[in-house]
């Protein structure tokens, strides 16, 4: 399957829908979504990972309750711009998503290199939030940033096309 480049996202996905951003690590998944305007993301809760099929039943109603049309991804791409085995994990989730777990909605990749620590000096220095409050907010608010900077570029594109 080709892969989608997330400017194609505002045109596949149904107006009033919004964009669900995941920030997947190894032991948790960071989620996010966006407003209808697909202008603002928003933290919404980390998931403990378990079997894949639990995990994506909970994804799967998030997308429902949230009225998701689209999910945007973390990609953990190398500072040099390759992609290790945590892409290829990435990759798999995705694919699982859409071949095992059924899901019919876009599903796009967003480089997310230095999200995870540009939140933690925020939640330090900006925040000054206790470690153990860090680690319960982390993965949800690097969900966010990751989203952020996917609806952010597509701003500027539209911005650019209109």
């Amino acid at each position: 399957m080709q892969e989608l480049d997330i400017y194609d996202l505002p045109d596949l996905v149904d107006r009033n829908k919004r964009l669900l951003g995941l920030d997947p690590g190894t032991k948790t998944i960071g989620i996010a979504v966006s407003d209808r305007d697909f202008k603002v993301a928003s933290p919404v809760k980390t998931i403990k990972r378990t079997k894949f099929k639990n995990d994506a039943q909970e994804l799967k109603e998030i997308c429902d309750d949230k009225n998701i049309g689209g999910i945007v991804i973390g990609l953990p791409v190398n500072m040099d711009g390759s992609e290790g085995p945590r892409c290829q994990s990435v990759r798999t989730l995705a694919d699982n998503l859409r071949t095992i777990a059924g899901f019919e909605i876009p599903i796009v990749f967003w480089d997310e290199r230095m999200s995870t620590s540009a939140v933690e000096r925020f939640l330090i220095g900006e925040a000054d939030m206790t470690r153990k409050r860090r680690a319960e907010v982390v993965d949800k608010a690097a969900a966010a940033y990751i989203l952020q900077g996917a609806l952010d570029a597509i701003q500027r594109q539209n911005n650019i096309n209109h």
